[in-house]
């Protein structure tokens, strides 16, 4: 292809004595000796080369300028296919581009950095630009106040703080472009003395003749260390009586100490301490003993609130108090190990409920948490509570102590659950699985369970978790069955593994009533049979007596006190005649 015309065609100078055209080629698929040929010339005169122009990423041509001030100049691009021309007319006092600043060093304090440079060139007045870069990667430019001024001045930094900063210079006069920037230059403020307060709290445990007061300390976002903190002082005084404060200092390297105190009101403070000054005392006041039983010596008084796990953290909230300007809440991250690293966080005083996040925090394990509200430095506590971050299955199941078998039901009884602190959750109540050996389970209100091998259960819930006492109803006598008790959480229970055998006994009223239907008449068949002949006699002779007959028991049918069988009303069959002594008599 043809060339094109040369694209950003321009000149400037750096030292006011050589002047440098530069522009980008475009593309024309030509090589060899058929690559295009720039000549660059005064527009006047272009038959004579100003210079040799040199392409790599850009292409560029120089020459010395000599007294001559005002240039019109014309780049010439041709091929064999082609010629393009560009022309630029300048003012070489308005193409200045001065070179990059160099040597540059600093004075610090702790808010204030003073940037020092050198440049070339120094018949040129120039206006200069700093770059300071924070640590949070946020960019401030900051420009010299006088022209031709060889340092900036930086203000309202922070103490003790890694910042970078370069320079860059442009014409004071005819400004035509930046120069490139200098070397990045990497520095710290000084020290200074820190602001803010530390986070403090405290553990306060009864022992003989006074208290146990663990001391914590940490720095919160609003606490400036303002340098490298090399100590800790930690000072402790009565209330009452003025008596001399007692101080002691650790290394940076702590984070909490134990000092005794007696049962008088004391006045703590800490403050942190780096090369330069203390930080402002963070205050701490422990009431008299007596004043503070309620808070220290009778956190049994409280019931233990349950709180819930969410994905977050464990939810906890509290009744707010309107005499309090700040609500405290403390936690053991670790609550199996002692000591148990204790954690505390501040609340403002309309919050009345926070999410406690920790990385610490796994499933199945019970945390403790301690709700205060604090007053002018002094701490009450409020509430406790109880949680899991996720409730899981119990570990084991209640031990079934008695069995009580009828025909139809069986009662069973257990021991009260474990519910210390190692359990894995809170026990909500039981579930009670029971199935015939043989055939499916069809209990009159039960609900159906199956188990992972298909196999099918009756299924009882009780949802009391004080309950320590079941029956089962409406089984079937002369039965195997086979029967479980579990406990179940919030996480749901433990996979059914074991079960109890129990067998119905036979049905008690069943049985009399068999042998009322069956034994008995069986019994006086056998004994009529027995004694025929006589009960042949007494319930039906050959020749009735007519003192038995029931035909004869009507008073009609008696004269005196013989009863009286009237011929007219019986037709006999057989006439016999009796010879005895009786039938005479008759």
């Amino acid at each position: 292809e043809p060339p094109e015309t040369p694209k950003d065609f321009s000149c400037q100078t750096q030292d006011m004595k050589r002047v440098t055209c530069t522009w980008r080629e475009g593309e024309t698929y030509l090589y060899g000796q058929n690559l295009p040929r720039y000549t660059l010339s005064k527009t006047s005169s272009q038959k004579m080369a100003l210079c040799k122009a040199s392409c790599s990423e850009q292409c560029s041509c120089s020459w010395d300028i000599g007294r001559q001030w005002t240039w019109n100049v014309t780049l010439t691009v041709e091929n064999p296919l082609g010629k393009k021309t560009a022309t630029d007319v300048f003012d070489v006092h308005h193409r200045m581009y001065p070179t990059a600043p160099f040597q540059v060093w600093e004075d610090c304090t702790d808010t204030e950095i003073t940037l020092h440079w050198n440049y070339k060139n120094n018949e040129i007045e120039l206006f200069c630009q700093t770059e300071v870069r924070q640590p949070d990667g946020k960019v401030e430019l900051h420009n010299s106040s006088v022209a031709d001024s060889r340092r900036v001045t930086v203000r309202g930094l922070q103490p003790y703080t890694e910042y970078r900063a370069r320079v860059h210079c442009g014409a004071a006069k005819h400004f035509w472009r930046w120069s490139d920037w200098s070397q990045p230059l990497t520095t710290r403020t000084k020290e200074g003395t820190p602001s803010g307060k530390l986070d403090i709290w405290r553990e306060i445990t009864p022992v003989l003749g006074g208290r146990n007061v663990t001391l914590f300390w940490k720095q919160t976002p609003s606490f400036q260390a303002n340098g490298k903190i090399i100590s800790y002082e930690v000072i402790w005084e009565k209330k009452e009586d003025g008596s001399k404060p007692e101080s002691i200092s650790f290394s940076s390297v702590y984070n909490s100490t134990r000092i005794f105190i007696d049962n008088h009101s004391y006045r703590i403070s800490i403050m942190a301490k780096n090369n330069v000054n203390f930080s402002l005392p963070s205050v701490l006041i422990i009431s008299r003993a007596t004043d503070n039983s309620r808070s220290i010596f009778s956190t049994e008084e409280l019931k233990e609130g349950q709180v819930n796990g969410t994905d977050d953290g464990i939810f906890i909230s509290w009744e707010p108090r309107s005499i309090y300007d700040s609500y405290i809440i403390d936690w053991c991250n670790f609550p199996r190990l002692q000591p148990c690293d204790l954690q505390w966080k501040r609340f403002g005083p309309n919050t009345s409920s926070a999410v406690i996040s920790s990385a610490a925090f796994v499933p199945g394990v019970r945390y403790k948490f301690h709700i205060y509200g604090s007053v002018a430095d002094r701490a009450s506590l409020l509430e406790k509570k109880i949680g899991y971050l996720r409730e899981l299955p119990p570990r084991f199941d209640p031990i079934v102590r008695k069995v009580d078998l009828t025909y139809n039901s069986v009662t069973l009884s257990w021991d009260s659950y474990f519910t210390n602190e190692s359990e894995p959750g809170f026990v909500r109540g039981y579930h009670v699985y029971v199935s015939p050996i043989e055939g499916n389970c069809n209990l009159k209100g039960s609900k159906k369970h199956i188990l992972s091998d298909e196999s099918e259960l009756c299924k009882y819930t009780i949802e009391n978790p004080e309950e320590k006492r079941y029956t089962v109803k409406h089984l079937m006598p002369n039965t195997k069955y086979k029967i479980v008790v579990k406990a179940f959480t919030g996480g749901g229970e433990s996979p059914i593994v074991n079960f109890r055998y129990i067998d119905t006994p036979y049905n008690s009223n069943m049985l009399y009533f068999v042998f009322l239907l069956v034994i008995v008449p069986t019994l006086v068949a056998a004994i009529c049979h027995w004694k025929m002949k006589w009960v042949k006699e007494c319930c039906c002779p050959v020749i009735p007596s007519p003192n038995k007959s029931k035909v004869l028991s009507f008073k009609e049918f008696k004269i005196d006190s013989e009863k009286v069988l009237k011929i007219n009303d019986c037709l006999t069959d057989m006439l016999a005649m009796d010879s005895s002594a009786e039938a005479q008599k008759l």
